[in-house]
């Protein structure tokens, strides 16, 4: 009965990543890393691309662990026209852009809102606002706390650009 329930509740925790439920965070044990993980949920497809042109996707895989702050396509297609296919033909500065949503470590919901910053794995640190809601720079965090093997993973509805 206890590998059933197990079965049961990855399941769920699969189905409501997948439809980009807003309700609390996962309680199954994680079993993919980052990359899969969002790959997964289907709405990270420009995300998927950008980390692969950048050659960050085995990165991402590997044992971190990693805090990333990930656009959703829909944050994605809000870019200035061109911006994204500029930044897909140059390796160095998507790279820069890609890691400035990276933070070292696992970071859960609970700890960012006791943050007013936090150094990126580019070397900069996002600006944490708690006030209305909780603000990556300009970004909104939208969903917390999707676990994956090697760290969690909080959904931005924008994406952030280093200065």
């Amino acid at each position: 009965m206890r590998v059933h329930f197990s079965r049961v509740a990855l399941t769920l925790g699969a189905l409501a990543l997948i439809v980009g439920s807003t309700g609390p965070a996962q309680t199954a044990e994680p079993t993919k890393d980052i990359v899969t993980t969002a790959v997964q949920a289907g709405n990270f497809n420009t995300l998927a691309k950008a980390l692969a042109a950048a050659g960050l996707v085995e990165t991402l895989k590997g044992p971190g662990p990693f805090t990333v702050f990930a656009p959703t396509d829909e944050a994605f297609a809000k870019l200035p026209p061109g911006t994204l296919e500029a930044l897909l033909a140059d390796k160095a500065k998507l790279t820069k852009v890609l890691t400035y949503h990276v933070v070292p470590g696992t970071v859960m919901a609970a700890d960012v809102a006791k943050m007013s910053s936090a150094k990126t794995v580019q070397g900069q640190s996002v600006t944490i606002d708690t006030r209305g809601g909780v603000k990556v720079d300009s970004a909104n965090v939208v969903k917390t706390d999707i676990l994956a093997t090697n760290g969690v993973i909080h959904v931005i509805d924008a994406v952030i650009l280093p200065q």
